[in-house]
């Protein structure tokens, strides 16, 4: 059986962003990110952007997702759908 390749893991409590597939609310089109960081204690961590980087009109969530590994947190991020994605949105204007 083939080894598996190493992989660079980040530092800890270093936030790696992904961008994800935006969002359309209210007729406008809003990017969406997602921060994703491990912690001390060895556990994985997520925050959702909404909106354009630093601006007036970005909103960011509380850490919502929380796994054991990175792959569950993927696993979580991946099972939501654009209505939860456009409700988590609203609940933040």
């Amino acid at each position: 059986m083939p080894a598996q390749p190493a992989r660079n893991i980040p530092p800890v409590n270093t936030p790696v962003i992904h961008e994800l597939p935006g969002i359309r609310f209210d007729g406008t089109d809003v990017p969406v990110r997602l921060a994703v960081r491990r912690t001390e204690d060895g556990m994985w961590r997520g925050r959702v952007h909404f909106g354009a980087e630093d601006t007036e009109g970005e909103r960011v969530t509380a850490e919502i997702f929380c796994a054991a590994s990175e792959q569950d947190l993927w696993q979580s991020v991946r099972d939501l759908r654009d209505h939860h994605l456009r409700d988590l949105y609203r609940s933040l204007l």
